[in-house]
């Protein structure tokens, strides 16, 4: 019987057919490797018959977690984190299914967290300049200055705090989900950081290239964008009355 492997890799789906087949072939294919779990919400275009299939050709690496509809990014990656855990994987990653994130970079994610200390490994867009392609521009300023508001407001020093790509140590995840998750969109993502630097574990962004869906819908929503903004300032109020790492 094969032994599982120490990685895992969660990725969300929803109306994602046309990507997520060439997604999991891609990732099985890297010379490191990496265990798929997809968290499937009743896509109404076939995208679970896709992975059942993959399943075949796939067995015992490639995982489904189907849901009823769907229920958010945030709680979709919640789910997938809590699999993870109760199956004693090391190394617990978040990428989109779209190829936005290169799937090749798992690698450079997985090496931060395995050999160069990181306890969570942050796939950034911003670290060194603006790293993104075929996004109209008011899209980058968005992101950008979003990040900058939440360095403003919060004080972590992480340069694209909204970044979806990243790799989790168990013990990161072990802590932050000991608690209630309170966001499901953007502000999902800024709040595992930012839970994650508050209770001091070692953050380290890993510079990437983001580009944009060429197959597929966008998710993004203006909803997504107003829980952002309100959410930082949520965060920023819940610090002060949960203590951080001291150790």
């Amino acid at each position: 019987m094969r032994q599982m492997a120490e990685s895992l890799v969660v990725i969300p789906t929803y109306k994602e057919r046309e990507n997520i087949g060439l997604m999991i072939d891609k990732v099985m294919s890297l010379p490191d490797e990496f265990d798929i779990l997809v968290v499937e919400d009743n896509s109404p275009d076939g995208t679970a018959d896709i992975v059942f299939e993959k399943m075949k050709s796939f067995p015992n690496r490639l995982f489904m977690e189907q849901r009823k509809g769907k229920l958010g990014l945030g709680t979709a990656y919640v789910h997938g984190f809590k699999w993870a855990l109760a199956k004693s994987y090391q190394f617990i990653f978040e990428i989109d299914a779209d190829f936005s994130h290169n799937p090749e970079d798992l690698s450079r994610l997985l090496d931060a967290c395995k050999n160069q200390g990181a306890e969570l490994a942050i796939g950034s867009r911003y670290v060194r300049g603006v790293n993104v392609v075929n996004w109209p521009m008011s899209r980058v300023l968005m992101s950008y200055f979003a990040s900058i508001y939440v360095r403003m407001i919060t004080g972590i020093k992480i340069h694209d705090a909204t970044a979806g790509f990243k790799c989790f140590r168990r013990n990161v995840l072990e802590k932050i989900l000991s608690e209630p998750v309170r966001f499901v969109g953007y502000a999902f993502q800024i709040e595992m950081k930012f839970k994650s630097v508050h209770y001091g574990f070692n953050v380290q962004e890993v510079p990437i290239i983001f580009t944009d869906r060429t197959r597929g819908e966008s998710k993004m929503s203006r909803g997504i964008f107003r829980e952002a903004v309100f959410g930082v300032i949520w965060l920023k109020i819940w610090s002060l009355f949960h203590k951080g790492k001291t150790t």
